[in-house]
């Protein structure tokens, strides 16, 4: 089967992922404002509750069964077996997580009618199969399920959702918007599964691979969602979730633009694993930490920069305090980027769970120490120092088993060049941020403002946003072009023989 583009199946995987929360980010400043703080916060604490159900029930089979797939791309028979155990398997551990949920949550909690809308997650997670068609690296298939979906989901909020007793349908449209989604890819099986047969299915030689694998899984994925519920169990004022939320939510768009990579590279790195093909897993490592610095440096130094502009225009007033969890969290982008390919990228798909396990546990353990002082102490801005100490912690342990894997001579050198240009798009960005408090320049955009009928802080936060993301962005790669940066070459290169080909053409 001929490989499919990394670059392209990256910009499918990174449109889905954002696409997933760009869209309900779309929705954001209007929710903020419609249903307030203490509306998000509980939102985000029912979701978060319903998560580790789904997480139990799914037992980390998602990343199980796309690697399985990755090893036999070739052979339809095992892949049609191997996908029709794994179906089963999770349709039976979604039952019992279902039948927990039930009695724990949905009988006589405080949130019941939002735990109640949320069972249909758990529903949606039973028929989540998009982890074969990221096995088969055909990620195109799991963006275009979604984009219909999603738009109308998204049109469904800012019709249905008018106050803050509409929360209900909030969560009601998101809900449904899930399970519709995963519903819609299985039309594509057929095509995958036609005129095969299958003999001797056995769920059972599966459980204790899908258990190993569900272990680190699991972890991961409660510490992802820690911060939410012990802010939510900690503070009796939920508007403090809310605010974690919200700060919470950019960051986890930024990362996901990093972090998009790792998914397509699991079954690459799976599939030149099942070869022995170490040179190419050494080349995959390579290009995975270059381009987790070129995009996480930028990304954190401009999301710094643009941070005290754009909280209020996209949040609305009363969030103030979102700016500093965005200031504290903004290290995440690059130590969750690292953390994707040492351990989702490398760990996993070689084989290597027990470390990663290790890895990942000891940074639950600590993020929940430090949540418990420091929620205690300081709200949702403890929450986001115990995050970041955590995730350091993460890093160094998964950097520590890998050490004779990468050229950290390389690394350093590497991250340096791009940490320097992203530190030169930082200086430009603030000059323009001073350039605009001139009195004369500001006094052109308040009448500006004026004229437009817009608020003058408005127009002015807005402005200020577009320079500096634009200005920003043509700094960084002009630095990078002069530091004579290879992807960058490449890239232009590529760019030079299209247009040189069409005029040959022409």
């Amino acid at each position: 089967m001929a490989k499919k583009s990394i670059a392209r199946n990256y910009i499918y995987n990174m449109v889905y992922q954002v696409l997933i929360l760009i869209l309900p980010l779309i929705t954001t400043p209007y929710l903020s404002r419609v249903l307030g703080a203490e509306g998000i916060g509980i939102y985000s604490y029912t979701y978060a509750i319903v998560t580790y159900f789904v997480l139990f029930g799914s037992l980390g089979i998602a990343l199980y069964g796309q690697r399985e797939i990755a090893y036999s791309q070739e052979n339809k028979e095992i892949r049609k077996k191997v996908f029709i155990e794994i179906v089963i398997f999770r349709f039976i551990t979604i039952s019992i997580a279902i039948v927990f949920y039930y009695f724990f949550f949905i009988r006589g909690s405080e949130y019941q009618i939002y735990y109640q809308i949320l069972l249909l997650e758990l529903i949606a997670a039973a028929f989540d199969i998009s982890w074969f068609f990221q096995g088969m690296e055909e990620f195109k298939r799991t963006v275009t399920r979604n984009v219909l979906v999603r738009i109308c989901s998204v049109s469904l909020v800012f019709i249905l959702v008018k106050t803050k007793e509409d929360l209900a349908k909030f969560t009601l449209i998101y809900s449904l918007a899930d399970l519709i989604g995963n519903l819609s890819l299985w039309l594509y099986l057929p095509g995958y599964m036609k005129g095969i047969k299958v003999k001797n299915i056995n769920i059972k030689q599966h459980i204790p691979h899908i258990i190993l694998l569900f272990i680190p899984q699991i972890a991961n994925q409660i510490y992802k969602i820690l911060d939410t519920t012990m802010i939510g169990w900690l503070v009796k004022d939920k508007s403090e979730t809310g605010y974690y939320e919200q700060g919470h939510k950019v960051i986890r768009l930024l990362l996901t633009i990093v972090n998009s990579l790792g998914i397509v590279m699991i079954p690459r790195m799976a599939n030149a694993f099942a070869n022995n093909d170490k040179k190419q897993i050494d080349s995959y490592m390579k290009m995975s930490f270059n381009f987790t610095f070129f995009l996480s440096f930028p990304i954190m130094f401009g999301i710094t920069s643009i941070s005290k502009a754009f909280v209020p225009v996209f949040f609305g007033p009363g969030y103030d305090k979102v700016n500093l969890i965005i200031y504290l969290l903004c290290p995440m982008v690059l130590l969750m980027g690292m953390a994707n390919v040492t351990g989702t990228q490398y760990l996993l798909p070689t084989k290597r769970q027990k470390e990663y396990t290790k890895s990942v546990t000891i940074g639950v353990v600590i993020n929940f120490i430090l949540n418990y002082i420091l929620i205690t102490l300081y709200e949702s801005v403890g929450a986001a120092i115990a995050t970041v100490l955590s995730q350091l912690v993460v890093d160094a342990i998964q950097l520590m088993y890998i050490k004779d894997n990468i050229k950290f001579k390389e690394l350093l050198q590497s991250a340096y060049k791009y940490f320097f240009s992203a530190l030169i798009m930082f200086i430009v960005c603030f000059l323009i941020r001073i350039t605009l408090n001139v009195n004369v320049i500001s006094n052109l955009i308040y009448n500006l403002a004026s004229n437009l009928y817009l608020s003058k802080d408005y127009l002015f936060n807005i402005i200020s946003i577009g320079l500096q993301i634009i200005i920003g962005a043509i700094t960084y790669i002009i630095i990078l072009i002069i530091l004579k940066d290879e992807y960058v070459y490449k890239f232009l290169n590529k760019i030079k023989n299209k247009i040189f080909k069409k005029k040959i053409i022409a």
